[in-house]
């Protein structure tokens, strides 16, 4: 039996692939515990680690502002990874060091985990949600001038934080040997490699296992059902009133049933009239729609394309930050998606026709839906 680790950041899309390795580590008789945040709790004791809740040393931070941080201000999320490591320091490091794990598995941006594995010795595993990310895939990322501008502005805060974790312990050398991933780590990415970018400048350590779903049973689409749509900006950057209208106007007098998931702090009140083919929720079980879906209009997080492609799903593609948009340009490259020209009603409206029309999409989506390896839940 071996003791494991794992460390996450206070977002679903980082937490969620996790959490069947988690399950299937307990039910061979490993032992894991799992440092996070309260918000994932009972999901992480349902998987049978033990947690541990890190919330008090979070510096000055909701849950969700590390999710937000991370696609669209890097200076200030580099700040409180910093802030977190150091704060979680005392705690975590002794802990750690009576529990005497084998390995500390740590998701890509919990870069405190990273950080206590090395000052500790212990052999430290990198667990990406989203790309994994080298210098030859950073030249992908094409950064809006706000962010630009947001980067260039943190510099001088972002060397002022490497300076303080190497007084604490933590050899940084500086913000690139910090956050990319490297060819000398195990690496585990939650999807297939065909969908990686540049997967070749990476090393053989590197284990594409696919997205991690839970099992389902997948459904054959009856042609004489109507096309179903359904319409996700995800669970952080997804307060857009101006687009969930537009999609009401652009869908109205159409054939298809619309599924919108707007999230809880959307009031579906605020909107004047819903058509009888359309409905809008707060939330609703992504897996349970996608299994039925003919289009998926997404933001384009990594974890709703991964469970699009798992499901053969084709996409329009609405990327709201930089790392979304080099999702969105992945898809659209292999064919599995067609990037919106805008959020008006025609737009909308000519987007998913094509998508839903030309069957060259819906073939691309099939093909990435059968990666080597697939993750699913017990």
């Amino acid at each position: 039996m071996s003791k494991i680790v794992f460390f996450s950041i206070p977002a679903y899309g980082h937490t969620n692939p996790t959490i069947p390795v988690v399950n299937e580590l307990v039910n061979r008789s490993h032992q894991v515990w799992y440092y996070s945040f309260l918000e994932f709790q009972g999901k992480i004791e349902d998987a049978g680690a033990t947690f541990i809740a890190c919330d008090d040393f979070l510096p000055k931070a909701s849950q969700k502002e590390m999710d937000r941080k991370a696609g669209k201000d890097f200076a200030a999320l580099i700040g409180m990874i910093a802030d977190t490591t150091i704060e979680l320091d005392k705690k975590a490091c002794k802990e750690i060091s009576e529990f005497q794990p084998d390995c500390i598995v740590s998701d890509s941006l919990c870069l405190w985990g990273k950080l206590f594995a090395k000052k500790l010795r212990i052999p430290y595993i990198c667990s990406t949600t989203s790309f994994a990310f080298n210098r030859h895939t950073a030249k992908l990322m094409k950064q809006g001038f706000i962010e630009t501008w947001r980067m260039i502005v943190g510099m001088r805060m972002i060397n002022k934080k490497i300076k303080l974790l190497n007084e604490h312990g933590y050899k940084v050398e500086n913000i690139v040997s910090l956050i990319q991933n490297d060819n000398e780590t195990d690496t585990i990415v939650y999807t297939s490699k065909e969908f990686q970018p540049m997967a070749v400048t990476f090393s053989e350590r590197y284990a594409y296992v696919g997205p991690s779903i839970r099992q389902t049973t997948r459904i054959k689409k009856d042609k004489r059902d109507k096309k179903i749509v359904y319409i996700s900006l995800g669970t952080v950057l997804n307060q857009n009133q101006d687009f969930y209208k537009n999609c009401l106007k652009a869908f109205a007098k159409t054939d298809y049933d619309i599924v919108i998931s707007v999230g809880d702090k959307t009031e579906i009140s605020s909107f004047d009239s819903v058509p009888g083919n359309i409905t809008v929720k707060n939330s609703v079980d992504q897996i349970s729609v996608l299994l039925k879906a003919d289009v998926f209009i997404t933001h384009c997080g990594m974890n709703s394309v991964n469970e699009s492609l798992f499901f053969g799903v084709p996409m329009v593609l609405f990327p709201q930050h930089s790392e979304q948009r080099l999702v969105a340009d992945r898809v659209a490259e292999l064919g599995a998606g067609l990037k919106l020209k805008g959020k008006k009603p025609k737009y909308l409206r000519a987007a998913v026709a094509e998508v839903m029309l030309n069957q060259t999409y819906h073939n691309e989506a099939q093909k990435l839906s059968e990666p080597s390896v697939k993750l699913v839940v017990p």
